[in-house]
């Protein structure tokens, strides 16, 4: 294994394949015009997509190059990339979505920022550890439901990850 590859997985970053970020757009049904928050954009593997969706994206990622690389490849589109961590992210009043494949360590404190902040949220779709999507689907939260989507299989992923993976779906209760 390079030695790439082993810092990436050190960081606990694994990128989407092409394939399964467009999948996972689609399943979401993001519309043109919708307000997206892409937690741990990386270098873009679902911005791109969302983009093509009609999305207005809120690209999030902490890493410099690689908000450098979004600012880059994303300067004529819908998008704006802010370089902070999930932790300093101030949820948007205004109707949202999230579609991400967020780094898993940051998981717990993900979900109850989305799921207990007062905010626009109105639907997320969210890569995670499959362990992690089967704890949280058919959970009924205050005014939110859960459940799995798709299983993503670990080639999904580059470099693939030690652990299975699957979408958690979650969208607010009327």
């Amino acid at each position: 294994m390079s030695g790439a590859r082993t810092s990436r997985r050190a960081w606990g970053w694994h990128r989407l394949t092409d394939t399964w970020a467009r999948r996972i757009v689609d399943d979401a049904g993001v519309r043109p015009g919708e307000l997206v928050l892409d937690i741990g954009a990386g270098h873009g593997a679902l911005t791109a997509p969302l983009v093509d969706a009609g999305a207005r994206v809120l690209a999030v990622e902490p890493h410099p190059a690689r908000a450098a690389l979004l600012r880059e490849s994303f300067s004529a589109a819908p998008v704006t990339v802010l370089e902070i961590t999930a932790d300093e992210l101030r949820l948007p009043h205004r109707p949202f979505r999230v579609v991400a494949n967020p780094p898993y360590a940051i998981t717990a404190a993900l979900l109850r920022a989305l799921l207990i902040t007062r905010s626009g949220l109105y639907a997320a779709d969210i890569v995670l550890q499959r362990a992690v999507v089967r704890h949280h689907a058919g959970a009924r939260y205050r005014g939110w439901t859960a459940r799995q989507g798709s299983a993503l299989p670990r080639r999904a992923f580059d470099p693939p990850p030690r652990v299975d993976s699957a979408v958690l779906v979650i969208r607010r209760r009327h």
